[in-house]
């Protein structure tokens, strides 16, 4: 990185990992009295005698869970409240000299006035969590703010008790909800305890304590800190007037998101779900004046000791930067995620490009293949573990009509005869010069003078190839192919429920409403849309690719139109072992989310 680090060196942001062995010294802003500085110490009370434990009073299962003092934030000694919120709280934090005699009740609990824990205000408005080891209370607008929180019969569950990072990937993931959780003691984020869950910035202050990225704040002066923008749109990679996330570097024309000018602060779909950076991610990094540059999130615990003395906050993290092997405390409003392809970029390998430069954007491409292989086989085992077949749907041959919408049939008179005869050879086939498979047309069995010798009845004979269904490393079912097919033979069917676009945007609302991500909408015409969720056919396993082997047809058969897969190139029957078998995928217009 020629020249950054000269610039970065006057911050004290960047350090290169020197090969001698020289220290680079740093220091750490986080003093004595912040959170982050009791982490060793809690851990060692945590493991230390029985002077150094919670005391066991009350609490019941909180005493497992609040494990710091709701004042200071540190561990310790710590005095549980024995009624509704499940705090806990150092005596001295309590302005006590000793243990209270009888049962202890904090002044909230006493008061019955509790302040919500999203905005931190007192009123009669707000409710408790309705599982009963929680103890927080909210306002509803404020619980809901937050997208793990699950409506219940009687009240709510906070999304404390859901691993946001598990839910942002797959709202419906069983797991989300299982295992360990590590809670912020500011604010109802959560997060399983390891380090593919754990959001990049997190500061743990006990066993299963932390402070999350959220409550990053910028220093005064500092130009690292200062959030940044891309100067492009996410959806067309063009320029000009651009609606900006206030959270992170994302930004996109508002017509590309087909949505009205927000009025005050917006954020991007990705900061309302509450993804993060993560460590062990590749991702793009803006420092001074310099393009924006690949990295890696490195853990605190995986860096050098000088580096892990320079000065930082709540919500940065260390990043290593490709090509040069520079490090950098960075933050969330500066770092946006690595795409596949990103190195292959004809503007990012110009002519003009460092050498450097060029180094770090191979050092990239290769380390994002291997975190995304071995990320890719965490999910295969985890969804193995949750799913043992496909989820439910009815499984049907032809489109099944809900509501008005109709099927259309033509009266034999209307439907095209091609010149094809019974004595050709292949008659009506691929390779044949039948007119009625040129212009997408099916032949019809009383009509088409081939007969029974017809080889362009494929939709009404349901000729497809033997396939079946299987679980794919990353992208949930999908389907293979049992034999070989060569180009341009027919595949399956797209079959499901057509529906009109009333019912669409209705069931559309409903999959938005209900934390549903999966979508089977195809296009049919103008007027009508193949779901192929509830009911529909194999083809219904099949996934999008951006590089297809399939790809859509609509053809007329008796007069309606019908959507075939077709093969664009020959594909070959599947292998032994399903990671490198042959998946039949296919490019689908998918209609767009009504607002």
């Amino acid at each position: 990185m020629p020249g950054v680090l000269k610039e970065l060196k006057k911050t004290q942001h960047v350090i290169t990992a020197l090969n001698n062995g020289v220290s680079v010294q740093g220091e750490n802003n986080i003093g004595a009295a912040s959170p982050s500085d009791t982490v060793e110490e809690g851990l060692d009370q945590e493991h230390g005698g029985s002077s150094k434990r919670n005391f066991e009073r009350g609490g019941g299962g909180a005493a497992m869970k609040e494990n710091v003092c709701q004042v200071c934030e540190k561990p310790g000694e710590l005095l549980l409240c024995e009624a509704q919120c499940c705090g806990a709280f150092h005596l001295e934090c309590l302005g006590l000299s000793g243990m209270p005699r009888g049962k202890f009740i904090c002044s909230e609990c006493s008061s019955g006035v509790h302040s919500c824990f999203v905005c931190k205000t007192s009123d009669s408005g707000v409710k408790r969590c309705s599982l009963a080891l929680c103890g927080k209370y909210y306002h509803e607008s404020c619980a809901f703010s937050y997208p793990p929180t699950l409506q219940l019969n009687k009240g709510f569950r906070c999304s404390l008790h859901v691993c946001v990072t598990c839910h942002s990937n797959y709202p419906s993931n069983p797991s989300s909800s299982k295992g360990r959780l590590m809670r912020c003691v500011r604010c109802p984020v959560a997060y399983h305890a390891n380090d593919f869950c754990l959001a990049a910035g997190t500061v743990t202050l006990a066993s299963n304590s932390i402070i999350c990225p959220n409550h990053f704040t910028p220093r005064r002066g500092c130009k690292n800190h200062e959030h940044i923008n891309v100067s492009w749109c996410f959806v067309c990679s063009e320029g000009g007037s651009l609606l900006c996330c206030e959270s992170c570097p994302a930004a996109f024309h508002r017509e590309c998101l087909n949505i009205e000018m927000p009025e005050g602060n917006w954020f991007c779909n990705d900061c309302k779900a509450g993804k993060k950076p993560h460590y062990k991610e590749v991702v793009w990094v803006k420092v001074g004046r310099y393009r924006w540059w690949p990295a890696e999130v490195c853990h605190p615990k995986s860096i050098p000791t000088n580096i892990m003395k320079m000065k930082h906050d709540i919500g940065e993290f260390p990043v290593l930067f490709f090509g040069s092997k520079d490090y950098l405390w960075t933050h969330q409003a500066r770092v946006f995620p690595y795409m596949e392809g990103d190195a292959l970029n004809k503007d990012k390998m110009s002519k003009g490009v460092d050498a450097v430069y060029k180094k770090g954007l191979m050092e990239a491409a290769e380390r994002f293949e291997e975190l995304k292989a071995q990320k890719e086989m965490r999910q295969l085992q985890e969804e193995k573990k949750n799913d043992k077949k496909p989820p439910p749907y009815k499984h049907i041959k032809v489109n099944r009509p809900v509501g008005k919408v109709q099927i259309l049939t033509a009266d034999l008179s209307e439907i095209p005869r091609c010149n094809c005869k019974a004595a050709d050879d292949h008659p009506c086939g691929q390779d044949s010069e039948c007119i009625n498979r040129m212009l997408l047309y099916e032949c019809h069995p009383s009509v088409c003078q081939a007969g029974e010798r017809c080889q362009n009845q494929a939709f009404s004979k349901r000729q497809y190839p033997d396939v079946e269904i299987f679980r794919t490393l990353s992208r949930g079912w999908g389907l293979r192919c049992k034999t070989d097919v060569k180009k341009g033979e027919f595949v399956n069917e797209y079959v499901g429920e057509m529906i009109d676009e009333e019912e669409c945007r209705a069931r559309i609302r409903y999959a938005q409403e209900h934390d549903i991500s999966n979508f089977y909408m195809l296009t049919l015409d103008k007027d009508r849309i193949i779901d192929a969720g509830p009911k529909g056919n194999f083809a219904r396993f099949m996934n999008h690719c951006c590089q297809p082997n399939c790809e859509t047809q609509k053809w007329t058969v008796n007069g309606d139109t019908r959507v075939g897969l077709f093969a664009l190139c020959d594909i070959k029957a599947g292998k032994k072992t399903e990671f490198y078998i042959s998946v039949f995928s296919v490019e689908i217009l998918i209609l767009p989310f009504f607002q």
